[in-house]
């Protein structure tokens, strides 16, 4: 098949076999901007079955992008709490702000104009531009790589290899239906042609695919061996008022996990920490230092892209909630506030080893 036909011919598959997901138009039909956006940046390192909800969720509570940038920064973290990747939610508003507030709710058209709002990138802006505006863009995902890889036989490892993909894919992308055939590519290496075993004998492209003719379609796309990832110790520290409540605080605006909510922990390092050592580092509030920290068995541990993270955690009692860079949360309104996943578990561990 030539490129014009295996478009074609990709385009009646999607038609027949596409996904049916809450952020998508019928085939043939324009997107609405808005939630191609909100979609897009949420499924940026994430699964589809776990954006679903989230999705709905922002849609009934902000459903044009102009609600989404009224409400307070700290509600919509809340709100993406467990989702991951917090820098995502920050740049989100940030985007909301400016579209709703430059543009007078309309997102650009153009790819360029797109990748100079915040938190739009190459993939995004040339999703959105497709699937939202009907314009043709080269969309490059992790499932766009693989089935490229695997049609052209690309032998090349990830991530040198890159380049000569996307070159491949612009060759195949047409003028006509161009967020339909994103889309189509997208659900293909989503469904049939997945990292292990992909399900070659029905695949649209099979007759084509010269990976496929060679037997080497289930190791494609090559891949650079990837360095094994640290490990980072800390402490965290769960100091209760007398009430009851737990001491949260807000981490700095940048950096990981910027801006959400945290149990006050020391910094993350290679090396181990003495619980008298940590507790100076956090730094805890005088008035809300603990006397006799009481060290809690096991440990919590989370993993983020680039290192492992082990977690003591230390409880402890405030004599007062005077004077705390913080705030104070009674147990059962900690869901009120934007704990990330990491911090749930490190609640998870006290409530389960600490009483």
């Amino acid at each position: 098949m030539d490129m014009p036909d295996l478009a074609s011919t990709l385009l009646d598959w999607y038609d027949r076999d596409r996904r049916v997901l809450p952020w998508r138009s019928a085939p043939g039909e324009a997107a609405d901007a808005y939630g191609v956006w909100l979609s897009e940046v949420m499924l940026q390192q994430t699964t589809v079955a776990a954006v679903i909800p989230y999705f709905n969720a922002f849609l009934r509570r902000w459903p044009r992008v102009e609600d989404l940038a009224a409400a307070p920064v700290e509600e919509v973290m809340a709100a993406w709490a467990g989702l991951g990747y917090y820098a995502r939610a920050r740049n989100l508003h940030a985007c909301a702000k400016l579209v709703a507030e430059w543009r007078g709710g309309r997102f650009p058209e153009e790819e360029e104009a797109l990748r100079q709002l915040p938190g739009i990138g190459d993939y995004t802006a040339a999703a959105i531009a497709a699937i939202a505006f009907g314009r043709r863009a080269v969309v490059m995902d992790g499932n766009v790589e693989r089935v490229m890889a695997r049609l052209f036989k690309v032998t090349e490892p990830l991530p040198k290899a890159k380049p000569r993909l996307k070159q491949l894919a612009g060759q195949l992308t047409p003028e006509r239906r161009a967020g339909d055939y994103a889309q189509a590519v997208m659900d293909l290496g989503a469904t049939l042609c997945s990292p292990k075993s992909p399900a070659c004998g029905i695949c649209p492209w099979r007759k084509a695919c010269q990976a496929l003719a060679a037997g080497i379609e289930a190791t494609l796309p090559a891949k650079l061996a990837r360095p094994e990832r640290p490990i980072r110790r800390g402490i965290a520290f769960w100091i209760t008022a007398k009430d009851g409540s737990v001491l949260l605080r807000r981490r700095p605006p940048s950096g990981l996990l910027g801006g959400m909510m945290e149990i006050p922990s020391s910094e993350w390092r290679p090396e181990s920490w003495t619980l008298e050592a940590a507790a100076v580092q956090a730094p805890l509030p005088e008035s809300a230092m603990a006397e006799g920290w009481r060290l809690l068995p096991g440990l919590v541990r989370h993993t983020f892209t680039h290192f492992h993270l082990e977690l003591s955690v230390a409880m402890g009692r405030a004599g007062s909630r005077a004077a705390v860079r913080g705030v104070w949360c009674p147990l059962d309104r900690l869901e009120d506030h934007a704990l990330p996943t990491l911090m749930r578990k490190v609640i998870s561990h006290a409530l389960a080893k600490g009483y």
